[in-house]
């Protein structure tokens, strides 16, 4: 077991490299667990909201739902894939502008108001950027790939 040693002298705080990976493995668990629940969560939204845009009308209400479905396997699968720090960075970034993006346009059809003031530009952008951060993501080695011989 290798002893790494912090704070500057001799036992004033040391830390296994063991105990170091696990405390990374469980908030990558967390992690893993936060971004497959919230795929499963804007699916299900999305399906509520194409039932209630079809029958109530709200064309924004029908744009939102659309968007949640179209991300939620995104979330799922990154969710799903071995460790790789950007490619969960990149599903953060797109499930924000998501939370963003659908929220403004539900908040017109169902409160007659917006989020806030460039909510919806400001949550497609994130949207952009994630998709591109998971792009780039998907050309970098998972942690398992580095770790290989």
């Amino acid at each position: 077991m290798i002893r790494l040693w912090h704070g500057g002298s001799v036992g004033v705080h040391q830390q296994t490299r063991d105990e170091s990976s696990q405390m990374s493995h469980r908030g990558s668990m967390i992690l893993q667990r936060i971004l497959i629940f919230s795929g499963g969560l804007a699916g299900a939204a999305g399906v509520g909201l194409s039932a209630a845009a079809a029958h109530a009308g709200g064309a924004n209400t029908g744009t939102a739902a659309s968007f949640l479905l179209a991300h939620a396997p995104l979330l799922i699968a990154v969710g799903l894939l071995p460790w790789n720090a950007v490619l969960r960075i990149g599903a953060l970034i797109v499930l924000a502008g998501l939370v963003l993006f659908a929220g403004d346009l539900l908040m017109r059809d169902f409160a007659g108001t917006r989020l806030f003031p460039m909510a919806a530009p400001s949550g497609g952008t994130l949207m952009i950027a994630g998709w591109l951060v998971v792009g780039v993501g998907g050309l970098m080695a998972t942690r398992a790939e580095r770790n290989l011989p």
